[in-house]
């Protein structure tokens, strides 16, 4: 397992961007597969976006392509989620999830499928 840390939540107006970090610590970032979910009140914890180990291989929950991207510089043990365009529905807390991956392209959707997860990060939306 690794320790995660996110942050680069906030207040944001409608139409704006943030960008999220998830830092982690020890030295086999680069064999981990790591996700992004996000909870907003009253509501289950839902998949956000996805990348393999390597970072060539990526997937998103519908209602965020074309507006989130992730990415990640293993040299930096970081992962990055950019949000644009984000709207009063994304208010939520997100997190980020990671696992250790044999493939290089795998990535995974499911929760239970990660084993290690950070305290999350608030993103709030004002319209």
């Amino acid at each position: 397992q690794v320790q995660l840390v996110e942050s680069g939540g906030g207040l944001v107006q409608a139409g704006g961007s943030l960008r999220l970090s998830c830092a982690a610590s020890g030295r086999t970032f680069s064999s981990y597969a790591v996700g992004w979910f996000r909870q907003a009140p009253g509501k289950e914890r839902e998949f956000v976006t996805a990348i393999s180990r390597s970072g060539g291989n990526t997937d998103y929950a519908d209602s965020m392509k074309g507006r989130f991207t992730i990415s990640r510089d293993n040299a930096k043990n970081t992962v990055y989620l950019q949000m644009n365009s984000l709207k009063p529905e994304d208010t939520a807390v997100y997190y980020c999830a990671a696992r250790a991956a044999i493939f290089y392209s795998a990535l995974y959707k499911q929760e239970g499928a990660y084993d290690s997860w950070g305290q999350g990060t608030q993103v709030t939306v004002s319209s």
